[in-house]
């Protein structure tokens, strides 16, 4: 049985290999390139060849086939081919399709593979296998198809050098860009009841925006270099949503905050640091860093971009306290055990500046300082539970965590910008209750002193702050890739004070003695994946005496935050 072509006899052997689709393993370039082989190239015999070993398979056993019966014609060649020489393919739906077309290059490209897999049969001291008469067909197809071989030769040499010279001038094989931008309609108000110069149940909109661009380098495949640009129009304070509400920062948003120059709508750099692997552990290092780069917040909805639309709902006051906005250089260490991390992170808020007086005024250890360990505990995938410390030194009588009514009042001759020592306490929870719900919790304590200074009295003032949440993390929710989040708890309140601390704070026109109040924050929100790139995020939250004043009524925040991510 034979099939004429271009005047030669061929036998079945020779048919089903060109009609076998060997192509798609042929073709498709000797070293595995065949997608890259594609952005550089309008080949037609390399698009084809990618093309069909996507869509291909290798078949062992014709029965595999269901579209080839044993009624016809070529199926007992067929079957001589999947049992002696193993260089039949099919289509994922476990078709043959033997009545497709070929170009001669096609053929070509079939024949070549063919070739190959002989090679191999022979080198493997199976040649044995190969019958004389297959053997003098393949030799003939050789001499009928020598020009296209030679063809397909060149035109894969010449796709190498295309790569190769690709490779050579691009940028860097190992960076990738990655970029996110945030635009947010945010709207609050509050019921204001203080009888001060500030205006009664005072109410703000703010529109504004985030963009990021983050360099991704890695040198060996296991280290990163991280360099993040931002700009931002979305400052806090006085021109942001919290400023009009409650002139503090507990209803600050999760994404606000300006680069250290002040400057809106101007990129910085808000992220360099150099992270790579010794042994088990990792160590980083960062000119330009954050705390939560090393220590875990142990918060599914810490995402300022993806989850929680509040600043209180990121993080616990371990990795707050003595950060504000400023940016920081850190160095530190993230140990894996057996069942969870052991991570050490210390940070200076002013490391640029020269320590040039007794005391210190900046440099690495003169200004404000902290250092905070956390050990995390995995006994399984569901359940974590964290254990922080952190010790902190504050140039300024605040402990400069962005977070709620956090000065010590003093008295007794003690200036009020008396620098501050702080001991910080902090234990984390998160279970996975199922694939659909997740709890987690964190509770805080942080025991702070002023440091007296001359003049002052001799005994320095102490006070005790708290803070908690609660939290419940639904994703998935409704649909793949959604997510949605309940939240509440106690923003960083203070509950007590010994030596020469105060119990009272001045308002905002600094005109009349306020009694704390304890704060409480509620908060809902829910992310809806648009597209694998595009997520809208529609959330409140309620903050009920904020800046732990009654006198500010309860302030409600609306968002609408769109997080584009490319």
């Amino acid at each position: 049985m034979s099939k004429s072509f271009k005047g030669a006899k061929i036998s079945a052997l020779t048919a089903l290999v060109a009609a076998s689709g060997l192509i798609a393993q042929g073709a498709s370039a000797q070293n595995n390139e065949s997608a890259l082989i594609q952005s550089v190239t309008t080949d037609p015999v390399a698009e084809q060849s990618a093309r069909m070993a996507q869509n291909q398979i290798g078949v062992s056993s014709v029965s595999q086939l269901t579209d080839v019966k044993p009624t016809d014609w070529a199926y007992s060649a067929l079957q001589n081919l999947t049992d002696k020489y193993q260089c039949v393919s099919g289509y994922p739906d476990n078709t043959f399709r033997g009545r497709n077309t070929l170009t001669r290059f096609e053929f070509a490209a079939a024949l070549s593979k063919c070739l190959d897999t002989f090679s191999a049969q022979i080198a493997g001291g199976q040649g044995d296998r190969i019958s004389k008469a297959d053997l003098a067909t393949i030799q003939k197809l050789q001499d009928d198809f020598a020009a296209e071989l030679k063809n397909l030769t060149a035109r894969v040499d010449s796709i190498e050098k295309k790569v190769n010279t690709i490779e050579a001038q691009q940028f860097s094989t190992t960076t990738k860009l990655e970029g996110e931008a945030i635009l947010s309609v945010a709207g609050g108000n509050d019921t204001n009841t203080s009888t001060n110069t500030v205006a009664n149940d005072r109410t703000n909109t703010q529109f504004g925006y985030r963009a990021r661009l983050n360099l991704r380098t890695s040198f060996t495949g296991n280290d990163l270099l991280l360099t993040r640009l931002q700009s931002s129009n979305l400052a806090s304070g006085a021109t942001g949503i919290d400023g009009a509400l409650a002139s503090g920062n507990s209803t600050r948003l999760a994404y606000d905050g300006i680069g250290t120059g002040g400057t809106v709508n101007a990129f910085d750099v808000n992220r360099l640091y150099y992270r790579f692997p010794i042994g088990d552990a990792r160590v980083y290092l960062a000119a330009v860093g954050a705390t939560d780069d090393i220590i875990d917040p142990l918060n599914p909805l810490s995402s300022d971009s993806q989850a929680t639309i509040s600043r209180f709902g990121r993080f616990n006051p371990l990795l707050r306290i003595g950060t504000g906005g400023a940016q920081q250089s850190l160095a530190g260490i993230d140990f894996k055990l057996p069942q969870g991390n052991f991570q050490v992170a210390y940070s200076a808020n002013n490391a640029a500046a020269a320590n040039t007086n007794p005391g210190g005024a900046g440099g690495l250890f003169g200004g404000s300082t902290l250092i905070a360990a956390q050990l995390i505990w995995k006994p399984s995938t569901d359940f974590n539970l964290g254990f922080g410390y952190g010790n902190s030194y504050h140039q300024t009588n605040l402990l400069n965590s962005g977070l709620n009514q956090e000065t010590i009042l003093l008295a007794n001759g003690n200036p009020a910008n008396a620098p501050v020592r702080a001991n910080t306490l902090v234990g984390s929870l998160v279970w996975n209750l199922n694939k659909s719900v997740t709890f987690s919790t964190w509770g805080s304590y942080v025991f702070a002193e002023s440091v007296p200074t001359a003049g002052g009295s001799n005994f320095a003032g102490t006070t005790t702050f708290t803070s908690w949440m609660a939290a419940l993390s639904f994703p998935n929710l409704f649909a793949e890739g959604n997510l949605g989040g309940l939240m509440f708890g106690q923003p960083l309140y203070r509950n007590s004070v010994g030596g020469g601390a105060g119990t009272t704070q001045a308002t905002a026109a600094n005109t009349l003695p306020v009694t704390l109040a304890t704060p409480y924050h509620l908060e809902a929100f829910y992310r809806w994946r648009v597209s694998k790139n595009i997520s809208i995020t529609p959330g409140v939250y309620f903050v009920f005496n904020p800046d732990s004043n009654s006198a500010n009524g309860t302030a409600t925040v609306g968002v609408v935050r769109t997080t584009f991510s490319f």
